[in-house]
C-alpha cells in the first residue's frame, strides 16, 4: 500500500509541477534549461528523491533511509509519473489514434 500511495503523491505533485497553471507565471518557457519543467519524467525524478526525503514526516508513506531506497523510488516516480501522464488528460483518459497514412 505504501508504493501506491508513494506513486499517486508523485504523480500529482509532478502533474502539477509541470501542468498546474498556477506555475505559469514562474515556470521557464521550454527554451530554457532544454524543456525540463516540461518534461514528468524529468520533474519526476526529483520529485520522488523529494519525497524519498520527506517520508518520515509523513503516514502515508514509510520506506527505510538508504541510498538504494532514494535512487529506486525516485526511478519509481519518473517512471509512474511519466507513464501516467501518457494516458490520464485533462478530461479522462488519453485515446489517440494514429493513422499511418
Amino acid at each position: 500500500m505504501d508504493l501506491i500511495y508513494f506513486v499517486l503523491t508523485a504523480y500529482g505533485l509532478t502533474s502539477i509541477l509541470v501542468y498546474g497553471k498556477i506555475f505559469n507565471s514562474i515556470r521557464p518557457p521550454r527554451q530554457y534549461f532544454n524543456g525540463f519543467f516540461h518534461c514528468p519524467q524529468c520533474v519526476g525524478f526529483h520529485v520522488g528523491w523529494f519525497l524519498f526525503l520527506i517520508n518520515g514526516g509523513t503516514e502515508l508513506f514509510s520506506f527505510e533511509y538508504n541510498l538504494v531506497n532514494f535512487f529506486v523510488l525516485a526511478w519509481l516516480s519518473s517512471g509512474t509519473s511519466y507513464l501516467l501522464s501518457m494516458f490520464v488528460a485533462d478530461f479522462g483518459l488519453r485515446l489517440e489514434v494514429k493513422n499511418n497514412e
